[in-house]
């Protein structure tokens, strides 16, 4: 498993599920929207501080976004 595409994954889905846009999520984290499609496409290696600004973004729990199961699709 490549934890930077479950982050990104992961943080993808909550973003959308929030209706949030990529630039919305970036203003928030006061981070460039081209770093958040890198992020979202698993081409960032994510800091611990990267980590907690996502997830306050976000509003999910760090843990939320390093979970390996919750970017898979469940039928």
């Amino acid at each position: 498993m490549d934890i930077r595409k479950a982050f990104g994954g992961n943080a993808r889905r909550f973003r959308l599920a929030l209706g949030l846009s990529q630039e919305a999520v970036a203003e928030r984290m006061g981070v460039d929207r081209a770093f958040i499609s890198s992020m979202e496409r698993g081409l960032q290696n994510a800091t611990l501080l990267t980590i907690w600004q996502t997830a306050q973004a976000l509003e999910v729990r760090p843990a939320d976004l390093l979970q390996e199961n919750a970017s898979k699709i469940r039928s």
